[in-house]
């Protein structure tokens, strides 16, 4: 099956994904119909089936190609030549602006997780912890080296960091008053300045 459909050059997953996505957001994962998807991309339920098995692969799909740029982004931070205060502070700020970017992706996530099937879940979850493991040796890796206190476990800051960047698609509005950078700056700030020995 062609990758693209007539007039249109952008590639078929992507355009059922964004679609998805749209849906999902404006609906609900549960309102929206695979009927709905295919007619807003402009394609087949065919051309869908032939990409994403169902509806729920959809759903996984939005959240892990978040969570795949994250961890890509992350694993670039955390292997940096600098010093490790630097590089926490970049991955924390990184995935603060990479969630708002993407904030319909996490909302839609957040809310419609329950619909995944256990086995989605559970690969869901792997990949998120994943990228937490990451994200925590690197608070480890501080607190190990004296730069960062450890009187807090490094569970608990990565759980404290997190929360924060969770509830982002709760209260962060484009129009607002803080752009997503000036938003990573202060949540990255507060994250580091709890970590001061």
């Amino acid at each position: 099956m062609a990758r693209t459909t007539e007039g249109s050059g952008v590639p078929v997953p992507q355009r059922l994904l964004a679609a998805a996505t749209r849906l999902f957001a404006e609906r609900g994962y549960d309102r929206t119909s695979v009927q709905e998807i295919v007619e807003a991309a402009g394609v087949t339920k065919g051309a869908l089936y032939h990409y994403f098995g169902s509806k729920e692969d959809l759903l996984q799909e939005v959240y892990s190609r978040v969570l795949r740029l994250q961890q890509e982004r992350l694993d670039a931070y955390a292997d940096a030549d600098a010093p490790v205060e630097d590089r926490l502070r970049d991955a924390a700020a990184d995935v603060v602006v990479t969630t708002i970017e993407n904030l319909d992706d996490a909302s839609i996530f957040f809310r419609s997780m329950h619909h995944l099937s256990p086995e989605k879940h559970k690969q869901v979850r792997a990949e998120r912890r994943r990228y937490h493991e990451r994200f925590r040796a690197l608070v480890e890796e501080g607190q190990r080296a004296g730069v960062f206190s450890s009187a807090t476990p490094a569970d608990l800051v990565v759980d404290y960091h997190f929360g924060s960047v969770h509830h982002l698609s709760t209260w962060y509005r484009p129009d607002g008053s803080l752009t997503p950078e000036e938003v990573a700056a202060h949540l990255a700030d507060l994250l580091l300045r709890a970590l001061r020995p």
